[in-house]
Formats: structure tokens, C-alpha cells, sequence
């Protein structure tokens, strides 16, 4: 059988597509220069990747990027996320030591997604692991942490993407993060009163970019059994640690 023409359009997303997963970043200069298409079609296909939430604009400098929304491209074959492999036994010691659950998660399109959990590991869980669901930015711990450590660009850019704040908000945002900062560790702010709550830690990438999130770490509790003051005095610092031990296992498997 004959193989049937390629059709244009399709087959130049997806040259951009393969040229941005070459590099963390890319400007629209280096990807004109490498696909050899003119600056405007590079620029009206990036566009349309943004759209449809499989690119993200990083900066004027550094260009765009992909999100992890093209990972969904690969379900069928298996993708060795080095942050869930480094962080899977630390999290499976922690719940086995202090028995509650923790959720693993990293930015994506409009939220944060959950990529591993030890709810089915802990006595003392009370939701399912949840893997791959998202959770709202601005309320979850997990996405408040991020918001907190990741650097200021690229916080702008999240909250560009999920529609924007007014000033007020903007303002009270700023010191809710501010507060984050100080204490090291993030809570769930839901719109209504829940049984269960979290507490959330940034896993830093403290070597090469400055200032780079790697993922969020949360532990899940019930508001029962404990106050935000007596989880944040007893668990906040294992978290740091567990986060930074994370984090140098996460570069030390990048590297091999």
C-alpha cells in the first residue's frame, strides 16, 4: 500500500512539537532557525499549541516550552518520571514513620497534578490516591506552595493562565505567599469549610536554575485530629527535609 502525502500543517506541528522537546526552552528564533519555516507560521503554530494547552510561554527571553499535557500523547508506553522514582521511597518511609498520606505533584495546564501518592500505604488516609487529577492553584497547598518558591515570571504566568486576578486579589495572594515563604510550608484554603485539609511543601531544584520548582509535597489531614498550628510545628520541618532529600536524588537520576 501506498503511503498517502503528509498534510502540511499537521506534519509542522508536529516538527515544533519534536524541536521544543529538544530543549527545556526555545525562542521563536531558534525554532525558525532549526524547522525552516517563516517566523510568522512558527509563531501562529506556537499559538495554537498554547491554546490547546500543550505549550506555555516562559518569557521573552527564554521563549516557550512544552507542557506536561503532551505526556497524555504517550499512554500507552511507559515515561520514567526521575522526580516520582526519586521520591517514592522517601515518601513511602515517611507515612511508614508517621502514618499519614502524602501527594506528590507537579505544575500542569491550569492546575496542579497529583503524579504519586502513599493514601494506599497509610492507616490513616482518607481519600483515594487520586493519581493524575488536578487541583486548583489558588486554593490547594500544593498549588500555593508552587506559587510561594517558583520564581516571580513565572508565577505571573500561572495566574495569567488560570484568568487573571484583580488587584485586591492580587494583593491579598501576595500575602498569603509571603506567609508561605516565611513558615517554609503552604495549607489548603478551600471556598467552604472541609473535613480534610493539607499542608504543602515546594521540592526546589537548588542547583542550575535558581529559584526552579521541581514539584509540591503534601501531607493530608483531617482538621479532627489536628490544627494547622500543631501540623505545621510538628510536621513542617520533616517536610523540608523530605523535599530536599527529593530533590538531590531527583538531580542525581537526571544526571546518570
Amino acid at each position: 500500500m501506498v503511503a498517502k502525502p503528509a498534510i502540511e500543517p499537521v506534519r509542522r506541528s508536529f516538527a515544533l512539537l519534536e524541536a521544543l522537546s529538544r530543549r527545556r526552552t526555545s525562542t521563536v528564533g531558534v525554532l525558525t532557525g532549526e524547522l525552516g519555516l517563516p517566523r510568522p507560521t512558527v509563531v501562529r503554530l506556537l499559538h495554537t499549541l498554547i491554546a490547546l494547552g500543550y505549550a506555555a510561554r516562559v518569557s521573552r527571553e527564554q521563549g516557550y516550552r512544552l507542557t506536561d499535557r503532551v505526556l497524555g500523547l504517550s499512554g500507552s508506553i511507559r515515561f520514567v518520571d526521575h522526580l516520582v522514582d526519586a521520591a517514592i521511597p522517601h515518601m513511602s518511609r515517611f507515612t511508614a514513620e508517621h502514618g499519614w498520606p502524602l501527594y506528590l505533584a507537579t505544575l500542569s495546564y491550569g492546575g496542579i497534578t497529583i503524579r504519586h501518592s502513599t493514601a494506599p500505604e497509610s492507616p490513616m488516609a482518607f481519600e483515594e490516591a487520586a493519581l493524575n487529577t488536578r487541583r486548583p492553584v489558588l486554593i490547594s497547598a500544593l498549588g500555593r506552595a508552587w506559587l510561594a518558591f517558583c520564581p516571580d515570571e513565572e508565577r505571573r504566568n500561572i495566574l495569567r493562565d488560570i484568568g487573571g486576578l484583580t488587584r485586591r486579589q492580587e494583593a491579598t495572594l501576595g500575602q498569603v505567599l509571603e506567609r508561605v515563604r516565611r513558615d517554609g510550608y503552604a495549607f489548603t484554603q478551600p471556598p467552604r469549610p472541609t473535613r480534610i485539609h493539607g499542608i504543602a511543601v515546594a521540592i526546589l531544584q537548588e542547583s542550575g536554575a535558581a529559584g526552579r520548582v521541581m514539584g509540591s509535597l503534601s501531607m493530608r489531614f483531617p482538621t479532627s485530629a489536628m490544627t494547622e498550628e500543631e501540623v505545621g510545628a510538628r510536621f513542617g520541618q520533616p517536610l523540608q527535609h523530605l523535599a530536599r532529600a527529593i530533590s538531590d536524588d531527583a538531580r542525581m537520576k537526571t544526571a546518570e
